[in-house]
């Protein structure tokens, strides 16, 4: 079994490498957190809507069908 010895080139290759996905995975947590705000948001306004349309639903009385 041959071990590999990395070079002082080669661990700052692998460390630039993790840090740019480090940072691209720090983007997608941005953009993830502002459409769970949005949905947020969308979600507290249909919520108000339809408690709102509740309120103003009137029920009207109908007959008895009998067969």
């Amino acid at each position: 079994m041959s071990r590999y010895r990395y070079t002082k080139t080669d661990l700052e290759e692998i460390v630039a490498c993790q840090l740019e996905n480090l940072n691209a995975m720090h983007d997608l947590l941005r953009i993830m957190k502002f459409q769970n705000e949005l949905l947020e948001n969308a979600n507290k306004k249909l919520k108000e809507e339809i408690t709102d349309f509740k309120k103003k639903h009137v029920q009207y009385p109908t007959r008895n069908r009998k067969s």
